[in-house]
């Protein structure tokens, strides 16, 4: 067998805890090899000793590419060696032009000096490759979205020399519909260049797309590697979360009561360039309901969600009524004084903090209810904690572990604990199960359902059609900061077409002011 990469026996230790054991893994030239596993189970580990972030001393085991047996200590001498990798987390310098992300560490020189028309006539070859013809080469990194990000990056792994394995870290995990179909393309062409793939991702609908082999990590285990043709999806959850999971998506039926919450004519404008974010929109939730707001990058969804919280992202106006009542809501802390709690989408920026522990990172946003004279009231704090953490099967050593160390699914429902410690009527979920995986994303779906059967009202924002579909009892659609369209997916199955000619706009002006 023609193999570019052999991991044979690698085994690696941290503190307490063993990442990798024993694991084995093989590419073969221009094959796309999918590593799937839940958080936790070593994938982040075995890349970082492939890329050479983790010298070789600090583990056991060997690494051989094209047959040779190969040291990797470093970085550089992983990229020397043909290994490239594009991590979830970019690596990009924001304050930099495309150009200068581009080839940073790699750039061309003349006479001992900067080419930069070289550089900028190379970059702009890359923008059409990938389809951002609107982006310049001086455009600074920090004035892209994370999809257009994203796609930089890739630029800049792909003009390495020598490159003979890229490694991709969830890569489509802040990427459009179309951006994504751009990426398995490019992968695509690049099989057909002998570059070989390791494709990590959640997202198994993609896995089955794209992977020739698919190799699943349980508990710093290989528990299974198969050609993807010999392997069904539900074949590939089993091996990955230890279990059979019978429904992807448990929604739970419950009756439906009063409306909680309802929007009217709710605008969200930049006050910088006087133009439409959010324009005129309107909605109702009922108790026991999950509405399910869906829209490409760009459609408003978190402006929206976001200013009816009170974390307002524009010049706000409209009407919000909580049971009935027109209520003003000028700050997070006054929506969740009128039940309502939001959970970000950016968990890692804007959600946890880094430093903190979970018990900490829990009672933020409710320290005023433990307070006495002054001071917090630390037995109840810790009561209160631990019943709310305990409540959603958050997996940690103790209240005092460092939030960073969990797993991505347990942040997120250290996240839910600190919305629900206080009674919410309305739970406001930005892309709940982004970046988990399908273990922890279906334990989130069933916190959902047993919210909902409680009679809390849920409004689901997700880029993921088919989570859409499988949970929400209605769909709002948006497209430019208009809703677009509603679906009640409790009457007739909504296909994935309908939706989408909502999301793309079609026949809908553009709104500006």
């Amino acid at each position: 067998m023609n193999y570019v990469l052999e991991a044979k026996n690698i085994t690696k230790d941290f503190p307490g805890v063993r990442a990798l054991d024993n694991v084995s893994f093989d590419l073969q030239k221009g094959e796309i090899h999918a590593l799937c596993g839940e958080n936790g189970a070593g994938k982040t580990t075995f890349i970082n000793v492939l890329s050479g972030r983790f010298p070789s001393a600090f583990y056991s085991g060997d690494i051989f590419i094209d047959g040779g047996k190969t040291v990797l200590n470093t970085v550089r001498e992983a990229e020397k060696a043909g290994i490239a990798v594009i991590h979830q987390e970019l690596n990009l310098y924001q304050d930099l032009s495309v150009t200068e992300n581009i080839f940073i560490g790699h750039e061309i020189q003349k006479f001992g000096n900067m080419n930069w028309n070289a550089m900028y006539s190379e970059t702009n070859e890359w923008l059409n490759k990938l389809q951002m013809e609107n982006v310049r080469p001086t455009t600074k990194v920090k004035d892209l979205g994370i999809g257009k990000q994203q796609l930089i990056e890739i630029a800049r792994i792909l003009r390495l020399e020598n490159i003979k394995i890229i490694i991709l870290d969830e890569p489509t995990a802040s990427l459009t519909e179309f951006e994504v179909e751009l990426l398995l393309k490019l992968l695509r062409n690049l099989k057909k260049q002998d570059i070989a793939s390791i494709y990590i991702s959640h997202k198994i609908d993609e896995v089955m797309e794209i992977a020739d082999r698919v190799t699943v990590f349980r508990d710093g285990q290989t528990v299974g590697c198969a050609e993807k043709a010999d392997l069904t999806k539900k074949e590939i959850v089993r091996l990955m979360v230890g279990r059979e999971i019978k429904e992807l998506f448990p929604k739970i039926e419950c009756e439906k009561g009063e409306t909680v919450l309802e929007v009217k004519n709710f605008s969200v404008v930049n006050p910088s360039t006087s133009k439409y974010i959010v324009k005129d929109a309107g909605f109702h939730v009922k108790r026991g309901e999950i509405l399910g707001i869906f829209g490409l990058i760009g459609a408003g969804r978190t402006e929206l969600m976001s200013s009816i919280f009170g974390n307002k992202m524009g010049t706000v106006s409209g009407d919000i009524y909580i049971a009935g009542s027109k209520k003003t809501i000028n700050s997070p802390g006054a929506g969740l004084k009128e039940g309502i709690a939001y959970v970000t989408e950016d968990r890692k920026g804007l959600g946890i903090i880094h430093t903190m522990n979970v018990k900490e990172n829990t009672s933020l946003s409710h320290l005023e209810h433990f307070s006495s004279f002054l001071a917090i009231d630390e037995n109840r704090e810790v009561h209160s904690v631990l019943k709310s953490v305990q409540a959603l099967n958050v997996k940690m050593s103790s209240l005092d572990a460092k939030i960073i160390n969990l797993s991505g699914g347990n942040q997120q429902k250290v996240l839910l604990a600190r919305s629900l410690m206080k009674g919410v009527s309305v739970l406001i979920l930005d892309e709940p199960t982004r970046g988990i995986d399908v273990g922890a994303k279906h334990e989130i779906y069933q916190i959902m359902g047993s919210l909902v059967q409680s009679g809390v009202a849920i409004i689901m924002v997700s880029s993921e059609l088919p989570e859409i579909l499988g949970m929400c009892d209605r769909i709002l659609v948006m497209c430019r900061g208009v809703i677009t369209g509603e679906f009640d997916n409790r009457e007739k199955i909504i296909t994935q077409e309908e939706i989408m000619i909502c999301a793309t706009g079609t026949g809908i002006e553009a709104n500006e002011k």
